[in-house]
């Protein structure tokens, strides 16, 4: 199990590119399957669960190739459907929870598609419902085994249909469009998800051939077609890093500039941080941020009631960004409550925060108030362990700003869903060492 050793108390300056985006590419590598043509994917993040994903498309048949730093080219024209029903596969396939989205693509395209109960973030429950449900709208049979978790889908074709979606489910809806774009005739999806990087899927899908209305809205019109044809594709910035370097900025009252991050994919995400008194510059396609000598405070309603920050579908704020939010809170002048909707076990790791001195009153699994220190009191150093990826970065971010040596164990969470962290952030001044 790795560890990073990190000496906080240090600002930090200079510039950091922000990875190709975690989230949109793992609904972009199993949209490959749609086709036998070749696709070229660029700009993919070198990270454990994108990794993973790769060499379970590389078991599944596909041809994979890099050809050059964050670029691949696939052509899944020799598919082998029998590793989808072998003991091998049930392993491989809990190791990610993004696998669950290459069940769409196989049904569509070869009539069935199966996967192991998938793995992922211990945040909670985490249902596969809307995934399932949609297919089943489209025709498929659905089949589960209770003893080894095991679920199936299959048809012979799908046909186009209505459908409202009980939740906008990012990859829910993934799932379904890459399923309904194969089907015949057209497929309405109500209150489908409308994320950027679902955007981006979508996009990738009109490329290939398929007929896809409405992106951008939650409501998808889809005219089914007979087949796809290759393409090439370039990831956006990660929006989850992006919003990592602005709160680290902030605690650790240093001047960064994150380069080309593609603002009008952003969303809220720069307003939110403003109303915790971070200053957000835009200049051109980078994100500027001033050292804050002077600290931050954060903004009341205009009732003068305490300011509330909640997780909501798109366009509302990332329930991925909360967990940043929470540890930058911790320095501010002001108190906030945190609200985390859409995950039952996503703040527990603010026991780790409260250990370093933060003052933090965790209400109940979803809502977290957070007193700020206003830098008159730092957070202290200690040894802890990261729970899951958003969690073990927000712990970093604050060992960071923290004075003293701190220890991060169990950083595999961080590596699932950080490009080569420790030495990206080394190169603007950060003092972090990984020790196996």
């Amino acid at each position: 199990m790795g560890t990073f050793k990190i000496e906080g108390g240090h600002q930090l300056k200079g510039k950091i590119q922000p990875q190709g985006a975690k989230n949109e590419a793992l609904q972009i590598l199993c949209a490959v399957l749609l086709t036998p043509e070749l696709v070229t994917i660029n700009n993919i993040p070198d990270i454990i669960d994108v990794n993973k994903l790769i060499n379970l498309l590389k078991k599944l048949g596909v041809k994979v190739e890099n050809i050059g730093k964050g670029s691949y080219t696939f052509q899944a024209d020799e598919v082998n459907l029998e590793y989808l029903e072998s003991d091998a596969f049930k392993i491989d396939g809990r190791g990610l929870r993004g696998s669950i989205m290459i069940v769409g693509p196989l049904l569509a395209r070869f009539g069935k598609g199966y996967i192991p109960k998938p793995g992922g973030d211990k945040i909670g429950r985490r249902r596969l419902d809307t995934h399932f449900e949609g297919l089943i709208n489209l025709g498929a049979k659905f089949r589960y085994s209770k003893e080894d978790q095991f679920y199936g889908v299959e048809a012979e074709y799908l046909t186009g249909t209505y459908m409202l979606l009980e939740e906008a489910s990012v990859t829910g809806t993934a799932n379904i469009v890459m399923a309904a774009v194969l089907a015949r005739g057209t497929t309405t999806i109500y209150n489908a998800a409308c994320e950027p990087y679902l955007q981006q899927l979508c996009k990738m899908l009109n490329r290939m051939g398929a007929k896809i209305s409405g992106v951008g809205s939650n409501m998808l019109i889809i005219e089914g077609v007979k087949a796809l044809g290759g393409t090439e594709h370039r990831m956006l910035p990660d929006m989850i890093e992006i919003g990592s370097w602005i709160g680290l900025a902030a605690m650790t009252k240093s001047e960064l500039t994150i380069t080309n991050v593609s603002w009008d994919d952003l969303g809220v995400i720069p307003s939110v941080f403003r109303k915790l008194g971070i200053t957000v510059e835009k200049q051109g396609d980078d994100i500027h941020i001033p050292a804050h000598t002077n600290g931050y405070e954060i903004q009341s309603y205009i009732d003068g009631s305490i300011l509330t920050i909640s997780d909501a579908p798109w366009p509302g704020f990332t329930p991925d960004l909360l967990s940043i939010i929470l540890v930058v809170a911790t320095q501010a002048r002001g108190s906030v409550l945190i609200h985390q909707k859409m995950f039952e076990s996503r703040l527990f790791f603010v026991d780790k925060l409260i250990d370093m001195g933060a003052k933090i009153i965790l209400c109940d699994p979803h809502r977290a108030t957070v007193i700020g220190h206003d830098f008159k009191s730092t957070l202290k150093a200690t040894t802890m362990t990261s729970p899951d990826i958003r969690a073990g970065v927000s712990l970093l971010i604050a060992a960071l700003s923290a004075k003293g040596t701190s220890t991060i164990q169990n950083i595999e969470q961080i590596d699932r869903g950080y490009e080569n962290i420790d030495s990206r952030l080394r190169a603007i001044g950060a003092k972090i060492e990984r020790v196996d």
